[in-house]
């Protein structure tokens, strides 16, 4: 079982354009509503691949509602912790070649109450599971160190522990030793406080969270692939060219797959990898099931060229 917190749930609006033209009007070819955020959507790709997962996560107001149905219809378990205000929606508009623009609300703001709530929720969900993924942003009126006591309360139990966030929460989460740490190329570089141009500066990043705490490191760089690191091992590795039609959800789908399997980590890596390929070729936010997984497209490199660029489309 892996148990996702997704401390800042939404619902997700996905607008697919022909062309975004700012300043006018501007016509949807298709819409989709979907459950969202990331421990969501590392939940719904588990599930689509009829891996046993649950998903801990606030709910509140109409969209509160909303979400919970759109997780039941996705076959999510789910643990819902009651909040006072609504959770958000976000729109992503979608342009042909997977260009997503998105528009985030703040989210709703949660009292003490409701705060030891949804950490109490998690560490009770979490007993007894494989994974437990700590992912998101976290929500107005909780503490950047949220995760960290989530961490601190769990670790003694033996259950894994993933976090795939940002800016100060990640910094604080580092401190309490996650298993795993999932950032993408500009969480890295908020972190580090510089711009990553090489495979060399990702490795060394990735070498830098290490020293912080973390004890592996999955880099996810868009079109040029991912990194995994552990103090004794760095693999690399691309998807071979296939035609996008969108990158929502890719990073989440890799981070589920890398996790869906107890194996070594060049077998979790190109379970990763194979997952968020059969994500990026489907349209708006659709999630990909078992059948649609082909191990096929990931190339892992045997020798890694430090001095090779990453690209700016490797940031988004």
């Amino acid at each position: 079982m892996i148990v996702t917190l997704t401390p800042n749930p939404s619902v997700d609006r996905t607008l697919e354009v022909s062309n975004l033209r700012l300043g006018e009007i501007n016509r949807a070819a298709h819409v989709t509503i979907d459950a969202g955020g990331k421990g969501i959507n590392i939940a719904r790709a588990l599930a689509a691949s009829n891996r046993p997962t649950k998903a801990v996560l606030p709910v509140g107001g109409v969209e509160g509602g909303e979400i919970s149905r759109l997780l039941a219809a996705d076959g999510v378990e789910t643990v819902l912790v009651p909040i006072a205000e609504s959770i958000r929606m976000n729109i992503s508009i979608v342009e042909p070649g997977g260009i997503v623009t998105k528009v985030n609300e703040p989210g709703p703001y949660l009292i003490v109450e409701e705060e030891k709530a949804l950490l109490e929720a998690t560490v009770e969900a979490a007993e007894g599971s494989s994974w437990l993924v700590l992912s998101g942003t976290i929500p107005r009126g909780v503490g950047a160190d949220f995760y960290s006591r989530v961490i601190d309360r769990v670790r003694d139990t033996g259950v894994k522990i993933a976090v795939d966030t940002s800016g100060e929460a990640l910094d604080k989460a580092l401190i309490a030793q996650p298993d795993l740490v999932k950032p993408n190329l500009l969480e890295m570089e908020e972190l580090l406080g510089g711009r990553i141009l090489t495979l060399k500066d990702v490795i060394n990043g990735g070498q830098i969270m290490m020293e912080k705490g973390a004890r592996a490191v999955l880099v996810t760089m868009g079109g040029d692939g991912a990194v995994f690191m552990n103090r004794s091992t760095i693999i690399y590795g691309e998807v071979r060219p296939i035609r996008i039609e969108s990158a929502i959800g890719a990073g989440d789908a890799l981070l589920a797959g890398f996790l869906s399997t107890e194996s070594d980590e060049r077998v979790k890596f190109t379970e990763g990898l194979a997952w968020a390929a059969a994500t990026i070729a489907l349209p708006g936010t659709k999630l990909p099931k078992a059948n649609q997984i082909n191990k096929s497209s990931v190339y892992i490199h045997d020798r890694i060229d430090l001095a090779k660029p990453i690209a700016k489309r490797g940031r988004r």
